[in-house]
């Protein structure tokens, strides 16, 4: 198979669909890969790098998708490139569908073949390809939220950890999930007073024994997060439904009751963010004020730090691509990897997205069916 790799385009995203170390293994199974001249240049990943691996440069993303039978990417297509894409070929990357019309009318029109990292499945029912970039954004929340309280930010100038006769800031955060199982661990290891609501008991029992009693568990409630969101001085938005858009769960109500100055931090800005008053921001211009509280919604938080985002992408998405390079479309014959298939032929394949947008929805087995059917 020929697969190609543009450059990202999104505001700010340094991160690029595959290392050298991936080229290399699709090389090694056959494979011809083209990659975007400098596609990776400004995380390190020279193109001398590429071509050792077995990669044909290219200058122009037109002659990448004119070409290529399948794409792998990083971030959602934008609108230019979904416009280059055609019946029959492949993508592979982020969509986010859920919260964005016009990215799903466009890959409906366009004819391709659409598989979303974030909704692929693994056998414990866990996601696996969102897993590693979930980490590096429940991370990164933390270090966004210490450095947007300070003064000169916006912030009400709070030290995350205090200092000694001085107490910590208060953080919360919302769901228990990857993000905020590691935006937990990082505050708790720079000394904050933290509390993670969830509404599994089972995970709030899990996050109790992991974390040995160094933070505050309490089950989520619309009581609850009113309650611990006007105490706090950083809130993380850390809810998920998969493939579908975040529930509005600090209300502008609740806002209003904030102290001035602090800072909330909506890492499921990418799914229509989790907070009512969030809207998407970029790396270039992170953060706004809204009712006295300064909002970080950036939609693409890994692309920050890029190479480590690259890296731990790839290494996931490898087994993926390869089985989809080996097979093509027989590879969704794997019931996981079906469950990435957001868009086939013209028909939206996931539920989640067809209902909240308004489209008819096909089972992915039924639309792969019937385009074999009518071949």
């Amino acid at each position: 198979m020929l697969i190609g790799v543009p450059k990202e385009i999104k505001n700010h995203e340094y991160r690029i669909g595959l290392t050298p170390a991936g080229v290399r293994e699709l090389v090694a199974n056959g494979h011809d890969v083209m990659v975007q001249t400098d596609g990776g240049t400004a995380i390190g990943f020279l193109n001398e790098e590429y071509v050792a691996a077995g990669a044909q440069m290219i200058d122009t993303p037109e002659e990448i998708f004119a070409k290529a039978e399948m794409i792998i990417k990083v971030k959602e297509p934008q609108p230019n490139e979904c416009k280059m894409l055609r019946p029959g070929q492949l993508l592979f990357t982020y969509l986010h569908l859920a919260p964005d019309p016009t990215q799903t009318q466009l890959l409906v029109e366009s004819g391709c073949t659409a598989i979303a990292y974030e909704t692929v499945t693994d056998p414990r029912g866990g996601l696996p390809l969102l897993a590693p970039m979930s980490e590096v954004a429940g991370r990164m929340s933390i270090q966004a939220g210490a450095h947007n309280l300070e003064k000169a930010q916006g912030g009400n100038g709070m030290l995350l950890g205090g200092v000694p006769g001085v107490a910590p800031a208060k953080v919360l955060v919302i769901g228990g999930g990857v993000v905020g199982t590691q935006a937990a661990r990082m505050a708790v290891g720079m000394g904050a007073d933290v509390t993670i609501l969830d509404r599994s008991l089972p995970r709030l029992r899990q996050l109790d024994t992991e974390f040995d009693g160094r933070l505050r568990t309490v089950y989520s409630t619309g009581d609850a997060i009113e309650k611990y969101a006007v105490e706090a001085d950083l809130v993380i938005g850390a809810v998920l439904i998969p493939g579908a858009a975040a529930p509005k769960l600090l209300t502008r109500e609740i806002l209003k009751k904030m102290k001035d100055g602090a800072v909330v931090v909506d890492v499921a800005i990418d799914q229509g963010g989790c907070f009512e008053t969030s809207r998407a921001t970029t790396h270039q211009e992170p953060t706004y004020v809204e009712e006295g509280v300064v909002h970080y919604c950036v939609a693409n938080m890994p692309g920050g730090v890029a190479r480590t985002s690259t890296m731990a992408l790839t290494n996931a998405t490898m087994p993926f691509a390869i089985a989809l390079a080996n097979s093509g479309f027989d590879a969704l014959r794997d019931e996981h990897l079906r469950e990435g298939l957001n868009v086939h032929a013209g028909m939206v394949t996931y539920k989640p997205v067809a209902d909240v947008l308004g489209y008819e929805y096909v089972e992915a087995m039924t639309a792969l069916t019937k385009v074999a059917s009518a071949a």
